[in-house]
């Protein structure tokens, strides 16, 4: 049986990445590779001295991720030596990015409440999630494959009990509409927006290469498109009057995400019983 390579993707945090990470190794020519958005591990199925795997290498690169190769030590999975990643400065630029999404997270989720916005709820949510899933990556360095998953698996189960929380209380409110302050709305939202480049602006100077700072403003991206969706709700709670708006982003912000927690937990699960 072929021993797996085993790599470090650095720069995945979703299911998106991970399915784009998926299409990279494909188009290199390797198939069955297994990518796991708990533990942030790429695992090949071929022999070390596979030519395609400096293929897969570049590929990965070119989407916008950069690899971390792992060494396998009584079945043990660690980075051989002090990848660029780990460097004090890097930490420190991570902690910041932790800080900002918790911090604005929890914010915002208060906001939601203020004034009465579900899809403000929603979008904190997405704050939450990207700042455990640094959190993770953080002390998760060195780590074996066990324990990172593990400590995805309670990570992905609490991710999916904020979801289902803020799914449920939405629909509740389908049933008692509440009125919104969508003028204060609209500012956290735009406020949301500002964290999100804040924190694209502290990774940047850290990344590896184009492609790697190619990968932060694709997450930025991606964020910001939430909270534009948000904006756009709040205005047109304004415009109409009605609650509406602000419930069906929220339902599709809510959905994305416990999509992706879903990812997380079936991801952990597998990584489990691959460790065991």
């Amino acid at each position: 049986m072929t021993e797996a390579i085993r790599y470090r993707v650095r720069g995945m945090d979703c299911a998106s990445c991970a399915a784009r990470i998926e299409r990279a190794v494909l188009s290199a020519g390797v198939a069955d590779a297994m990518v796991s958005t708990a533990s942030q591990i790429l695992s090949l199925p071929v022999p070390a001295n596979d030519p395609r795997i400096a293929a897969v290498e570049k590929a990965v690169n070119e989407a916008g991720h950069h690899l971390d190769r792992l060494d396998v030590v009584a079945g043990d999975d660690r980075i051989p030596s002090p990848a660029s990643h780990t460097t004090p400065a890097y930490r420190r630029a991570l902690w910041i990015v932790i800080l900002l999404n918790l911090g604005y997270g929890l914010i915002e989720m208060i906001g939601g409440f203020i004034v009465g916005s579900q899809a403000l709820k929603a979008d904190a949510l997405d704050f939450i999630g990207d700042g455990l899933i640094t959190f993770l990556g953080v002390l998760a360095i060195g780590w074996s494959l066990l324990w990172r998953a593990r400590s995805a698996l309670v990570q992905g189960l609490f991710l999916a009990a904020l979801g289902l929380g803020v799914t449920a209380n939405t629909l509740w409110r389908v049933f008692s509409q509440q009125p919104i302050e969508a003028g204060l709305m609209g500012a956290l939202a735009f406020v949301a927006l500002a964290i999100n480049i804040s924190a694209a602006l502290v990774l940047v100077p850290h990344r590896a290469g184009d492609s790697n700072v190619k990968a932060v403003w694709l997450f930025s991206r991606n964020d910001a498109i939430g909270n534009a969706a948000v904006v756009g709700a709040a205005g047109l709670v304004a415009w109409t009057g009605s609650a509406w708006p602000d419930l069906l982003v929220a339902f599709a912000i809510a959905g994305l995400f416990l999509h992706s927690a879903w990812i997380i937990i079936r991801d952990a699960r597998g990584d489990i019983a691959t460790a065991r």
